[in-house]
């Protein structure tokens, strides 16, 4: 699970494995598997860096390092 932060400020965290795709439009938005928008602080940088270090985490980039 990767931590974001909604508009208003509460933080939580979404399974990255869920997130089809990633926009900024400005507001960086995630739009999730299921159809469900999510709108985040973080800008898309941020989100994917997230991504990789949560990957990196449970090994899912063994075979790349």
């Amino acid at each position: 699970m990767i931590r974001v932060t909604r508009l208003n400020g509460v933080e939580y965290y979404i399974n990255p494995h869920q997130i089809e795709s990633i926009e900024s439009k400005p507001d960086t938005t995630l739009l999730m598997l299921s159809g469900k928008i999510v709108v985040v602080r973080e800008n898309p940088e941020a989100v994917i860096d997230r991504i990789v270090d949560y990957r990196k985490r449970i090994g899912g980039f063994k075979n790349e390092e």
